[in-house]
This record gives structure tokens, C-alpha cells and sequence, in this order.
């Protein structure tokens, strides 16, 4: 579980986040999540993953404007880069991420 400033200091400690908003509720969010942390750990290892569940950090959610789940949000030398919410697949996922990624750790 993360907080508000804890979640700062994760974003501009790590070249590379990415934070998983969700809920225990959210079946779809429970299949999706392990696939994203494989394709993270297996193409993209500089990338820190955190999860973050929406019932519990609310706060949270009010301050990244997380209006639906499942939403993944990305973000490189401390700021946002992009997000994918609800309906994306992980080959659409892959593409978003493999030019920031190239660029920041080739």
C-alpha cells in the first residue's frame, strides 16, 4: 500500500515507474496485473512496478485523476510519460513503453 507522499518519493527516486491502479474488485484488473509485471520484469527490468488499490488510497486517486481501473500510468525522470486505461492490450502496451525506455536506458 502506498501513500500520497511515499508515491512522490517512489516517482522521483526511480528513473522508470510504473504505478497499477485498481481494486480487489476489479476482475479484470486480476488477470491483467501479473501480465504486466512479466512484461516489465522480462523487457523492461529498469522499470519499478507499484500497485496501488483505489478503496484504500483515495487521496491518491484524487491526485493522479484515476477515474477507472485498470489504469497503469508511466512515468520517466520524474514525470508523467503516458497511461493506459481500461482496454488496452499487452502488445499495445509494449509499444508505448519501448521508446522512452530505449531512450532513457540504451
Amino acid at each position: 500500500m502506498q501513500n500520497e507522499d511515499n508515491l512522490d518519493d517512489l516517482i522521483y527516486s526511480n528513473k522508470a515507474l510504473a504505478i497499477y491502479f485498481s481494486t480487489e474488485y476489479c476482475n479484470v484488473c486480476k488477470v491483467l496485473k501479473p501480465k504486466v509485471k512479466e512484461l516489465l520484469e522480462n523487457d523492461f527490468p529498469n522499470i519499478k512496478f507499484v500497485y496501488v488499490d483505489i478503496e484504500k488510497q483515495k487521496e491518491v486517486t484524487g491526485k493522479y485523476s484515476i477515474f477507472a481501473v485498470p489504469t497503469l500510468v508511466f512515468f520517466f525522470n520524474g514525470k508523467e510519460s503516458f497511461r493506459k486505461t481500461r482496454n488496452f492490450s499487452l502488445s499495445e502496451l509494449y509499444q508505448a513503453i519501448i521508446r522512452p525506455y530505449s531512450l532513457m536506458f540504451s
